[in-house]
């Protein structure tokens, strides 16, 4: 394998370890709840400005702003889920969808209206420097990103499935009642359920803006990258949200070096589109 082809791939690994943290969070609300949060990628979008205005006001580098922007995340989860979901919870599914989805819309221009329509945009150093493995070059902001989402993504999956609290997340999820009668709060479980969720997003946002443009819209490809990767992964699996967003990091990365980065789009929509058609439930979804 050509060192030009197999950074390519690498990228596409770090760069989809950083897709899948931030998937990571919707597929959680959706296991938790089974609701559908269309205002997942505008999370993503204020944890950007938060690292952008961080930067921007005080200066602060990453070790600042990407606690700081999973904490101010996991505040607005809490208060989206007391002051938007659960007031919708006990209502229709269309109830709940134009919730989040309105939601999103208030978010997305808020942020037009605050930090105007301009591509806003970390110097280039914040995260300085590469380096060279066996001929293969490595951006320092990429890796720290890929590493970091990475070790998130799988810490996520344990806290889920080894703790106390994800034991009882995952009653509140399997049977609301039930849970109550075993002095479980689900509410508690809930909010704590977007509290980890929108943190996810948090962080990720940070690292992303790192290396990526941050404006208003920014969440709108992301979110459509978080719906895929979810999709794909299946809907309720970490495991699944983590492979799914390796696998469409990698993809993205060759479609971009053999066809252009302005196809690089049709062959993850086209891979999603068949496995849809041969598997509807994801690769680690449950029928």
């Amino acid at each position: 394998m050509s060192p030009i082809l197999l950074q390519v791939i690498v990228g596409g690994l770090l760069l989809g370890a950083v897709y899948a943290l931030f998937s990571s969070g919707l597929t959680l609300i959706w296991g938790m709840m089974n609701v559908v949060n269309f205002a997942h990628g505008d999370f993503v979008m204020l944890a950007m400005y938060v690292a952008f205005w961080t930067w921007a006001i005080i200066g602060g580098g990453p070790l600042l702003f990407t606690p700081l922007a999973a904490f101010a995340l996991a505040v607005l989860g809490v208060v989206v889920y007391f002051g938007v979901v659960k007031p919708v919870m006990g209502g229709p599914m269309l109830a709940q969808m134009l919730g989040t989805f309105g939601l999103a819309l208030f978010l997305r221009y808020s942020a037009f209206w605050a930090f105007t329509a301009n591509f806003r945009t970390l110097p280039e150093d914040m995260i300085p420097g590469s380096f060279v493995v066996g001929g293969v070059r490595f951006e320092a902001a990429k890796v720290v990103a890929g590493i970091v989402a990475l070790l998130l993504t799988i810490g996520l999956h344990l806290l889920l499935t080894k703790t106390r609290l994800g034991s009882r997340m995952l009653a509140v999820s399997e049977d609301r009642q039930a849970a109550m009668l075993m002095g479980i709060r689900p509410d508690r479980m809930q909010a704590i359920a977007w509290a980890l969720a929108a943190g996810a997003t948090g962080v990720a946002g940070a690292l992303i803006a790192t290396f990526f443009y941050v404006s208003p819209t920014v969440g709108e490809t992301l979110a459509v990258i978080a719906f895929v990767v979810v999709s794909l992964g299946g809907f309720g699996s970490v495991p699944g949200a983590l492979v799914a967003g390796l696998l469409i990091g990698v993809i993205e990365s060759l479609s971009a070096f053999w066809i252009g980065a302005v196809y690089k789009d049709v062959l993850v929509y086209a891979l999603f589109l068949v496995v849809l058609w041969v598997r509807p439930q994801g690769l680690f979804g449950k029928l």
